[in-house]
């Protein structure tokens, strides 16, 4: 565990000057002690070592929106309109070899695979992003789980679905639309696909701020990425504001507790929607951002179970 770490105090860092278009979907991989991300504009995996520091991306075939750990070890990789499986450790110098699991909204144009995470109970969660340029709230929500497949989540239409994750007993979803000020959050029943009780979790308290993506951590309190507004909000389990850090980029889109301890918070972020002069101003946007924390508050990855 760190020395003590006084967060009114601590100064983020840059861990990886990846400088993604949209970086996004920042995770831990604790067997390999390793980050995983996606640049989704440029359709990069991405993964670094802290540890031996090495980085190295690979090409995809598509855009990938997020992605997620597996008990085999392969990652499964949410494409703008497929789930696949894929290995790291067997991939060739820039690519990687694919295998699908399953279309989504496929005969669809203007949707594409967006945020998305484990759950904790071995099922893969995501939402289809809006592409049409009025915003229509076509994107949906969906479970694909090794045994049962494709299975779309009750919740309304979205234009950018975003924030999904859990509570440590798997029961309560975490959610929004990033359109909206607000993080919602309702009951969750993995092995029937169900959800209910939607209601707000959180109101987002800055005009120019977008809930994007989240993590739950081991005291059960909600870390997240505030697209636009330079800042990572942490929020008790009511929903109260715990703590805002801030970032010296403008757009931070994705948390991750990870580090061997298990204490250092990593954000994803990026470098679209912002200006030439702001890019001269803040070089390290979408990169990879660290923040020490006082002890252990991460919890280990949830991972995807395959029939």
């Amino acid at each position: 565990m760190n020395a003590y770490v006084d967060l009114d105090r601590v100064v983020p860092s840059l861990a990886v000057d990846s400088r993604c278009a949209l970086g996004e979907s920042v995770l831990w991989c604790e067997r390999r002690a390793a980050l995983f991300w996606t640049d989704i504009d440029a359709s990069h995996l991405w993964m670094h070592r802290p540890y031996v520091r090495t980085t190295r991306h690979w090409v995809l075939p598509d855009r990938l929106g997020s992605l997620a750990l597996c008990q085999t070890g392969q990652l499964l990789l949410g494409l703008a309109k497929g789930l696949y499986l894929t290995d790291p450790d067997n991939a060739r110098e820039e690519t990687l070899a694919l295998e699908k699991l399953a279309d989504v909204e496929a005969g669809n144009a203007e949707t594409r695979i967006n945020d998305g995470r484990s759950d904790r109970n071995g099922n893969f969660v995501f939402g289809t992003k809006s592409e049409r340029s009025d915003n229509a709230p076509i994107g949906a929500f969906y479970q694909y789980s090794g045994q049962h497949g494709l299975r779309r989540l009750d919740l309304p239409a979205a234009v950018i679905p975003n924030s999904i994750c859990f509570s440590a007993d798997g029961r309560k979803m975490y959610y929004c639309d990033s359109v909206e000020p607000r993080i919602l959050c309702c009951d969750y029943d993995a092995r029937v696909a169900q959800v209910s009780g939607s209601r707000v979790f959180a109101e987002v308290d800055q005009a120019c701020a977008s809930p994007d993506g989240s993590i739950i951590d081991a005291d059960g309190y909600l870390w997240n990425a505030q697209w636009g507004a330079s800042r990572v909000v942490r929020y008790r389990g009511d929903g109260r504001v715990d703590r805002v850090m801030l970032l010296p980029v403008r757009n931070p889109s994705c948390c991750a507790i990870g580090g061997a301890a298990y204490d250092r918070l990593y954000i994803s972020s990026a470098r679209v929607d912002n200006s030439a002069e702001e890019l001269a101003r803040t070089p390290g946007a979408g990169g990879i951002w660290q923040i020490p924390l006082p002890r252990a508050l991460g919890l280990p990855e949830s991972r995807i179970e395959l029939p």
